[in-house]
């Protein structure tokens, strides 16, 4: 918006197709809103019942500045059991939200007109968080028929003199792809050779459906170049408590201790608490949200499969979304995710908002209950958005 007491560089409207999702989901009232990644499910009641517990004894107040030490060492603890990775408390630092821990990153790593490679189809506000920390984005696209792995011929493209960083994300919001070791192998040999920081945001950690997840900074050497970005919101269904962890060398991470204090001074004590027993009860919570959203997502893939003009990869790999390829419609993305939401009042986002390789395609986010997903699928099969003869009609212009 155009305004002299705006700053000229916010002049230039950046809404997103994310950003406007709740407008969009109150155009009608029976509108099914697979749009966001906001999940239908309420956080366990057992850490419900925990932080609770703990706000009546007093944890309500700053935490330390780093966050709290139980949060911490259960932290170290996780890499530990899970993954044998040996994580010091010093390379801990707690945020309110992984995507203030991406801006965290950034702001302590780019220095003015640095440019960061984004994996794309990459999560919308990428891109502006590196513009936000003065760097310059640089998308690498990648493709389906290459299962949205990483090219390292393209990789290698995109480095130049300015290169500081690349953002990598699996499992992928929006593929649902999962980098597989060797390319995160390889990935890491250019990110050596080139003297790279990469940025790994692995904030579906527990939603990796087809190999174990491996955090990147696990790989030999990486520890020292990675930055890893988690978050509670996904793995443990709490997306209000606002609540992450960044994993990184102590000398980032005193840098984005500084940082932080001018921005939030610490992420909500009460949220930290919830993610101590998270952690501690993953074992009991996890298992059931990781078997409900693979069922989800097994059953919306095939339904997609049935709907003339989409398609999308089979059996999903992770995360809870689905990026469907709708480009035997000769639609464009934004064209289908309107037609889609008009016609069926279903909303979906385009798959142009992920980056420009994304354009021929619409996320969905298996964030409700089979039978709704059963609902918003027969009434696309219904519409005459996606029937064979407008696809026909449409493919003969």
């Amino acid at each position: 918006m155009k305004h002299r007491f705006i700053a000229k560089r916010y002049w230039k409207d950046q809404a997103t197709a994310m950003g406007q999702s709740d407008v969009l989901a109150k155009c009608f009232d029976d509108v099914i809103n697979l749009s966001l990644g906001d999940p239908d499910i309420v956080t366990p009641q057992i850490i419900i019942d925990k932080s609770y517990e703990d706000a009546r004894s007093g944890h309500t107040k700053y935490t330390d500045f780093r966050g709290d030490p139980e949060l911490r060492k259960e932290i170290c603890n996780y890499y530990k059991e899970e993954f044998e990775m040996d994580v010091a408390d010093e390379e801990v630092f707690v945020t309110a939200s992984a995507s203030l821990g991406m801006y965290l990153a950034l702001e302590a790593v780019l220095d003015d007109g640095d440019e960061v490679i984004l994996q794309s189809p990459h999560f919308t506000p990428y891109p502006q968080q590196v513009e936000l920390a003065r760097g310059i984005p640089i998308e690498l696209d990648t493709f389906e028929n290459e299962d949205f792995q990483i090219n390292l011929a393209r990789l290698r493209a995109c480095i130049t003199e300015r290169t500081k960083a690349i953002v990598i994300n699996s499992p992928n919001n929006p593929t649902g792809s999962c980098l597989t070791r060797e390319t995160m192998a390889q990935i890491a040999a250019i990110a050596e050779e080139y003297d790279l920081v990469v940025i790994s945001d692995e904030i579906y950690t527990a939603y990796s459906y087809q190999h174990p997840f491996v955090p990147f900074a696990s790989l030999p050497g990486m520890a020292e170049r990675t930055i890893t970005l988690n978050s509670f919101s996904k793995d443990y269904v709490m997306t209000g408590w606002r609540v992450g962890n960044i994993i990184a060398a102590p000398h980032i991470i005193k840098v984005i201790q500084q940082i932080n204090e001018n921005v939030v001074f610490t992420a909500p004590s009460i949220s930290q608490r919830a993610a101590i027993h998270a952690l501690r009860c993953r074992k009991e919570i996890q298992p059931q949200l990781v078997a409900t959203f693979r069922e989800r997502m097994c059953y919306a893939a095939e339904r997609i499969n049935r709907v003339p003009g989409m398609h999308v990869i089979q059996p999903p790999k992770g995360s809870f979304y689905l990026f469907i390829n709708i480009r035997d419609t000769r639609m464009t993305s934004e064209e289908a995710a309107e037609r889609i939401l008009q016609e069926c009042h279903v909303l979906m986002l385009p798959g142009n908002a992920f980056g420009s390789c994304g354009e021929g395609y619409l996320r969905i986010a298996c964030t409700v209950e089979i039978p709704v997903l059963k609902e918003a699928f027969d009434r696309i099969e219904k519409s005459e958005c996606f029937s064979n003869s407008e696809i026909e009609r449409r493919n003969n212009e």
